[in-house]
């Protein structure tokens, strides 16, 4: 694809999306992620897009876009199956587990779905829809409890703010699986919502251990919204494409790095 193909498709992109991702961009246009980045550098030299870590937005629109399920749910598919499968072999019979609201998280649930009995806590409306109809032979098979944390929705399906956060603190879960918008070494693991961010942190404290699941996409990413630092996760499970000086920063601040398919 010629030069100016590529930035009218980029330009179309990032009007339409508002944030583009470069991994999303060079997959759409066949390229490798450098010529991306160049491209995005030309364009942000036109005033025409503005770079952020690991891509481009409309210039002077802020770090809150939110991208929605359906969008996300159709990127990276591969990826993160790999993650929900590494993840699935820590969850075992009788556990009472969280799983935020994200598509990381939703292809988790697919694989625990028709697995061991469980107690699921969830602020995501598509989790517990998936537990509802997605057993193989019903729901009362598999006997899984599934509460479902009210609270305001956002485009992302997440249940969020005060309820959902006063509910969470009377729970204690062995074990929450974290879905992220970004993460960076200096700002942590982020979201574009700012009452997703309060309700992940409430998430944090009622659980034992965090276990975050995050795609190579995500690092370098940054949402307005911190929900912790890096070292404030216990595990963190990606997939293999993530780059070296990812791993290194992450293999020093999380307690332990999950490579999935490694």
């Amino acid at each position: 694809m010629l030069q100016a193909a590529r930035h009218s498709a980029i330009i179309d992109a990032v009007q339409r999306e508002r944030v583009v991702r470069v991994s999303d961009l060079a997959q759409l246009l066949g390229v490798s992620p450098m010529t991306v980045r160049r491209d995005i550098e030309a364009l942000e030299e036109t005033g025409r897009v503005e770079r952020i870590h690991g891509g481009a937005k409309l210039p002077g629109d802020a770090s809150t876009h939110e991208p929605g399920f359906e969008l996300k749910s159709t990127q990276l598919t591969d990826e993160k199956h790999a993650i929900a499968v590494e993840a699935a072999t820590m969850v075992q019979e009788g556990m009472a587990i969280g799983l935020s609201a994200g598509t990381t998280t939703w292809a988790l649930a697919k694989e625990l779905v028709n697995g061991p009995r469980i107690t699921v806590v969830t602020n995501s409306v598509r989790i517990a829809d998936l537990f509802h109809h997605g057993a193989s032979s019903g729901p009362a098979r598999f006997g899984s409890t599934v509460i479902l944390i009210g609270g305001e929705r956002t485009p992302s399906d997440a249940l969020v703010g005060p309820i959902a956060t006063a509910s969470l603190k009377q729970l204690h879960l062995d074990v929450l699986f974290l879905g992220v918008h970004g993460m960076d070494a200096q700002a942590g693991f982020t979201t574009p919502n700012l009452l997703e961010a309060e309700t992940d942190r409430a998430f944090m404290a009622s659980a034992r251990s965090t276990v975050v699941l995050a795609d190579h996409s995500k690092w370098g990413v940054v949402g307005i919204a911190s929900i912790a630092q890096l070292e404030e996760a216990d595990e963190l499970i990606t997939d293999s494409l993530l780059g070296d000086d990812a791993r290194r920063v992450l293999a020093e601040n999380v307690a332990r790095l999950r490579i999935a398919g490694a």
